[in-house]
C-alpha cells in the first residue's frame, strides 16, 4: 500500500483509523462506555494486528448519538435498543420509497 493509498483511506468513513483512547477522547467519554457499546452489540470495533480495538467515524457518530442519550438518562442498553431501532426505521423508509418510486416509473407492473 503506497502513503497516496492510506491516505485516501482515512477521508473512508469505515476505516478503522481512530484506537480506543482517541475515540474516547474525541466523544469526551470513557474506554469503558465505548466498551459497553461493544458488549450491547451497538458497534464493534475492528482489531488490530496486536488486538487493539480501532474505530471508523462512522461508529464515532454512532457511539455520540450513544452518549447523547445516555447524558439525558437512558440506561445505555436503552440508548443502543433506540439507535438500533432508528436506524431499522431509516433503512426501511428508504427501502418504501424506493418500492414506491419503481412502481410509479412502471405502472403496469403494480396492477
Amino acid at each position: 500500500m503506497t502513503a497516496d493509498d492510506a491516505f485516501g483511506r482515512l477521508e473512508d468513513d469505515d476505516y478503522p483509523a481512530y484506537t480506543m483512547g482517541r475515540a474516547a477522547d474525541m466523544l469526551g467519554t470513557t474506554q469503558g462506555f465505548l466498551r459497553a457499546l461493544g458488549e450491547a452489540r451497538l458497534i464493534t470495533p475492528l482489531r488490530s494486528a496486536g488486538g487493539h480495538r480501532r474505530y471508523s467515524r462512522y461508529q464515532l457518530r454512532i457511539a455520540a448519538r450513544a452518549r447523547e442519550l445516555v447524558d439525558q438518562g437512558t440506561p445505555i442498553e436503552a440508548a443502543c435498543r433506540i439507535i438500533i431501532l432508528e436506524d431499522q426505521l431509516e433503512e426501511a423508509q428508504r427501502l418504501n420509497a424506493e418500492y414506491r418510486s419503481a412502481a410509479a416509473a412502471n405502472p403496469k407492473a403494480a396492477a
